[in-house]
């Protein structure tokens, strides 16, 4: 493709836009907000009503019997508060919460200084659990079903293994993929609870929650603005906000209305159903060059110059969702809806079931 045809597509931003605004996957930006705008129990928090329920239920049970609360898994896409819910679980609990992650966790050394410091009934937290290198998750069987380690001593002929006991303490494990999670590991979560895409209803309430804890004016019509462009997801809608902010203390007097929040979002390069310009450089690529599909990822991604993971993983489940692309075992097919999104009209080239 050429640079006149890229920039075409992906429009006058850079066109890599590997920062994308509506990328759900955390950034430090939103650890420094996130903190201070994350619920504090769960009469604050929105959504995910049926996960809590049942969260409620559980800790209530266990608190009942004095006992630990059973190892919970969250599972579900990025930024639908996997770590908020952690949080609030050691909250309810009165319990130390200690956060890790399973990239950070190379070697069982690193998890032992981490379990033999829990205290009874603690919470650890594992985000990305589904990123265990298998020698760490195998050394966290013992800790999870027996609350013990197995302790290497010596080498050779000489070496001897140790059972090192722990305190009773609550694994809480988070992953965006289910599916690379060991069967083993799976098991051992007694507890195990998916988190779905939000209702504009919901985020609506987040935005307008946020907004007041930011002391930005906002009505009503601004935060369905901002919450209908937030694909489902309140780490989006929350970091949409604070650029709506930005705009409308600097070219609107501070308040955000239905058309400051447009006008500052269509600047960021977000349409009004979320779709934003490497979404929208997607679906062209294979309306435009392979006249709707199918196409295999490899070839989109050589088409873009992007990775073919970032793909899969940031731009696809987004367009699946809203279904504007279709997964066929031949490759990727544009729906008539993302041709109605575009404004584009099919031609005889395409797809015969969009014309026919």
């Amino acid at each position: 493709m050429s640079e006149e045809a890229r920039k075409r597509l992906l429009g006058p931003a850079d066109a890599q836009e590997r920062d994308r605004i509506v990328n759900a996957e955390e950034r430090l930006e939103d650890e420094v907000y996130t903190a201070s705008l994350r619920p504090r129990n769960f009469g604050e928090y929105v959504g995910q009503d049926r996960v809590v329920e049942n969260l409620r239920i559980a800790i209530d049970a266990a608190k009942a019997r004095g006992e630990p609360l059973e190892h919970v898994l969250f599972y579900g896409p990025p930024g639908l508060g996997k770590t908020t819910l952690a949080g609030l679980i050691a909250r309810e609990l009165n319990a130390n919460f200690r956060p890790t992650s399973g990239p950070t966790l190379e070697k069982p050394k690193d998890l032992v200084g981490i379990l033999t410091s829990l205290e009874e009934g603690d919470v650890l937290f594992i985000d990305e659990v589904h990123r265990l290198s298998s020698v760490v998750e195998e050394f966290l069987y013992p800790a999870m079903e027996e609350f013990q380690i197995d302790f290497l001593v010596d080498r050779g002929a000489y070496a001897k293994t140790l059972k090192l006991p722990l305190k009773r303490f609550t694994l809480v494990g988070a992953t965006t993929r289910a599916g690379m999670l060991s069967a083993p590991l799976r098991e051992r979560f007694g507890i195990v609870q998916h988190l779905d895409y939000y209702e504009v209803g919901a985020l609506e309430q987040i935005v307008k929650r946020s907004a007041g804890m930011l002391g930005v004016p906002i009505d009503a019509a601004g935060a369905q603005t901002i919450a209908a462009r937030s694909r489902g997801t309140p780490r989006i809608a929350n970091r949409l906000l604070r650029r709506v902010r930005d705009y409308a203390e600097v070219r609107a007097g501070g308040a955000i209305t239905a058309e400051v929040a447009d006008e500052a979002l269509q600047r960021e390069g977000v349409d009004d159903s979320g779709l934003d310009r490497l979404d929208r450089a997607f679906l062209r690529t294979v309306i435009e060059q392979y006249h709707g599909g199918p196409v295999g990822i490899a070839a989109i991604a050589a088409t873009l110059t992007e990775d073919v993971e970032t793909l899969e993983d940031v731009v696809e489940p987004f367009l699946l969702k809203e279904n504007y692309i279709r997964r066929t075992a031949s490759g990727r097919k544009a729906t008539p809806e993302a041709y109605r999104r575009l404004g584009i009209t099919p031609s005889r080239s395409d797809q015969p079931e969009l014309w026919s």
